[in-house]
């Protein structure tokens, strides 16, 4: 693509493949020119900071306008009257490498077919494992491997690096061959964790979103939970990734494309899940013999894809190579190890859509730096091509009906409800309820706006998916999901009764007349998000506790801790409500100091929402969870605290304390009671894990860093952490993770 100059003002979009001027206020066509590209040079790929697509970021973006978002949408119903499939070579790899440098050419992987690939798709799970890369997100180990792909690519064709995204170990490179790099536009990524907490990085995906011609790609690089029992909860991560990963859109008046919205999927990484029922030996056995296909009757991915539980539509070739995980580093020997790990196939490779080919799929013994196994997967895929001539008369066409219609009516639309109530709403779960809209005989744009006086269309707690969008005449329609979620941001002013769960949306009709809609509900009360004083007070579940007292604790707790503390004093000697909610899990059935990967390795949501309701409801006997759910809503719960462990007063304190035990001891001592012994509870606590870290491979520094951003936060209004704020709060946990002074 290149720039055109229309009365001497430049203004380019690529669009359907094609360039499309959009002066303010009209919207004409331009053919491409025949004049030659501009070269793309192999120093597009020798630096992570050059893309292919730097090209058409520098031309301008039109703006779209009600009439020329439905000349878009009405084009692409009638693509098929303008486009013709023509067929391209996309080679995908991924590769778990441990946290390994590069040693070894990554040759035998990445140039093992004659024919040189028109897209590589390279994906890379545990790039770094240092504690680093873990909690910062920072690590070195990016630009080398970045430097190995770019020094592996096939010889006989140029490439242009298209994007590179990486969320702390999960890395996804996407190159194209330097010829083709002008028909890529539309590239957006996006990153989301699902490890601890439903947001570290070191399990989840990242993912690269582009148009090839007229075709739209999706690719999709995951890390999911690890273990053989965890099945379920790679499920969730798959869940969470496609519900969670969301792309701008150039129109802005479209909402986010998900990942389904695409034409092509391609879907790799460490997936993680494992063969079931069959020990070491059998299954060493069923390798050796070559039996395959009867091995994938144990997959459990196969099994879940044929019970519609994760990767519903998507479609994996037939596995003719060994199990990629997991073998001695260096050599091709299977786990000789203490844990003897039985062999699976960790590494896949998946796609969904269609004019979709699988040449081959494979895996690549030759790389032995890793306890995983490269695999790869070439593809011809049909990318749909636009012919020039016949999109201009679908644009000519489409335009002169627009003309036709213009100012011919009103919009109008019908709404199959206008009321809306949720029930029994609790904390960190998810309620939706759905209404449609139908559109009358003229296009029309609609948008949730804001009220007077207010920022947003909707309370925090509150979003509608989509929150815009246009509908085309000829009674269309839309689904629209109202979606309630109360996080730690709203819990704690719905806990108290000073904010309930009302609203009144506004939906506006471009040119048309606007439609009110509302939202009620009633929120359940809960430990999450309540203060540490107030829960301190509580003598039964928060629950049980009759609104006006729950109100009177929550809002003037304050006063009560200065003024009526002679008359109801907290339990500081018994472990009153707060500290049986913290260390509840002390007592769970199956708790263990012994439990590896304690607070890294993310719980199940279902199990959470057990634990929550039981404390809520009082009902400790009965709370229920693995030791990963459990530690996970201990962490879920210090988060969600209004007022943090450590009081927002002493936070500038405590980071400028890091290397002061004593200065740092005095900061402790000058806490309120409750939050102070909250505090000697919890570093007594840890320092107990610590003691079992030969088993449950804790180490000082993992604690400090996850509780150091806990139980020590900014006040409201203070900026972000950065890396240094964020090691000197790591630092001051430290320090009394290795002490044991009992603090006064």
């Amino acid at each position: 693509m290149k720039q055109i100059n229309v009365n001497g003002v430049a203004g380019i979009g690529c669009y359907w493949g094609v360039c499309i001027w959009v002066p303010s206020h009209s919207f004409a066509f331009i053919c491409r020119q025949n004049k030659l590209k501009p070269e793309v040079t192999t120093e597009m790929v020798r630096s992570s900071s050059v893309m292919a697509s730097n090209t058409a970021s520098i031309l301008s973006e039109p703006k779209f306008g009600l009439r020329d978002t439905i000349v878009k949408s009405q084009l692409v119903q009638m693509e098929d009257s303008y486009t013709h499939i023509q067929s391209f070579r996309f080679f995908v790899g991924t590769y778990n490498v441990n946290g390994q440098p590069p040693r070894e050419s990554l040759q035998p992987w990445l140039r093992c077919d004659a024919e040189p690939p028109d897209v590589y798709c390279v994906g890379f799970q545990e790039l770094d494992l240092s504690k680093e890369a873990f909690f910062f997100n920072d690590t070195p180990k990016e630009e080398e491997w970045f430097k190995a792909v770019t020094d592996s690519l096939h010889p006989d064709a140029k490439y242009a690096k298209v994007k590179l995204v990486r969320l702390v170990g999960i890395m996804l490179l996407l190159y194209v061959r330097a010829d083709l790099a002008l028909n890529i536009s539309e590239v957006e990524t996006e990153t989301v964790g699902t490890g601890i907490m439903g947001r570290m990085g070191n399990k989840g995906g990242v993912a690269i979103r582009f148009k090839f011609h007229n075709t739209s790609v999706c690719v999709v690089n995951s890390h999911l939970a690890a273990h053989t029992e965890e099945y379920e909860r790679r499920n969730q991560d798959f869940k969470d990734i496609c519900s969670r990963m969301q792309f701008c859109q150039s129109d802005p008046n479209l909402p986010p494309l998900t990942i389904s919205e695409h034409d092509v999927i391609l879907w790799l990484g460490d997936l993680n899940y494992r063969l079931e029922e069959l020990d070491v030996a059998k299954v060493k056995q069923l390798v050796d013999e070559r039996a395959f296909l009867e091995l994938c009757q144990y997959d459990q991915l196969k099994r879940q894809i044929n019970a519609n539980a994760a990767f519903e539509g998507f479609t994996e070739g037939e596995i003719s190579f060994q199990p990629t995980y997991k073998y001695d580093a260096g050599c091709d020997d299977w786990d000789t190890s203490e844990k003897c790990r039985v062999p699976a196939w960790c590494d896949r490779i998946l796609w969904k859509g269609q004019n979709v080919s699988q040449l081959g799929y494979r895996s690549h013994m030759a790389l032995k730096i890793s306890d995983h196994k490269p695999v790869s997967s070439v593809f011809d895929i049909g990318v749909k091509v636009v012919d020039e001539d016949l999109y201009r008369k679908a644009f000519e066409e489409i335009v002169r009906s627009l003309d036709k219609l213009e100012n011919a009516n009103i919009p109008s639309v019908t709404l199959s409800q206008r009321e809306f109530h949720f029930e029994d709403v609790k904390y960190m779960q998810l309620q939706v309820e759905k209404f449609t809209i139908h559109n009358g005989p003229v296009p029309c744009h609609f948008e949730f706006i804001s009220k007077p006086d207010e920022q947003t269309y909707c309370k925090e707690w509150l979003i509608a998916n989509p929150s815009k969008g246009f509908l085309l005449s000829g009674e269309l329609v839309i689904t629209i999901e109202l979606e309630v979620f109360v996080n730690k941001s709203t819990a704690t002013h719905l806990n108290s009764g000073e904010e309930k769960l009302e609203d009144i949306l506004v939906l506006h009709l471009n040119k048309g007349k606007d439609y009110f809609l509302s939202v009620t509900g009633n929120y359940l009360p809960s430990c999450f998000g309540s203060p540490i004083h107030t829960l301190c007070y509580m003598r039964e579940p928060i629950q049980d506790i009759a609104t006006a007292l729950l109100e009177l604790l929550l809002v003037g707790f304050v006063l009560i801790a200065t003024n009526l503390e002679r008359f109801l004093q907290p339990d500081y000697n018994d472990i009153a409500l707060f500290t049986q909610i913290t260390f509840i899990f002390l007592e769970t059935d199956g708790w263990s100091a012994l439990q590896e990967d304690l607070f890294q390795q993310p719980g199940l949501r279902s199990e959470f929402e057990q634990i929550r309701d039981c404390l809520d409801k009082g009902m400790h006997d009965t709370l229920f969870g693995s030791n990963h759910s459990v530690a996970e809503a201990l962490l879920l719960f210090l988060e969600s605290l209004p007022e943090p462990v450590i009081c927002h007063r002493f936070y500038s304190s405590c980071l400028e304390s890091t290397d002061n035990y004593l200065l740092s001891s005095q900061i402790i001592s000058n806490l309120p009671g409750c939050h102070k012994n909250v505090f000697q509870y919890l570093m007594a606590f840890l320092r107990e894990l610590l003691k079992n870290s030969g088993k449950n491979h804790l180490d000082v520094n993992i604690l400090a860093s996850i509780f150091g951003g806990l139980l020590l936060r900014p006040p409201p209004g203070h900026p972000a952490p950065d890396i240094t704020e964020k090691r000197k709060a790591q630092q001051f946990i430290h320090q009394f993770l290795l002490r044991e002074d009992n603090l006064a």
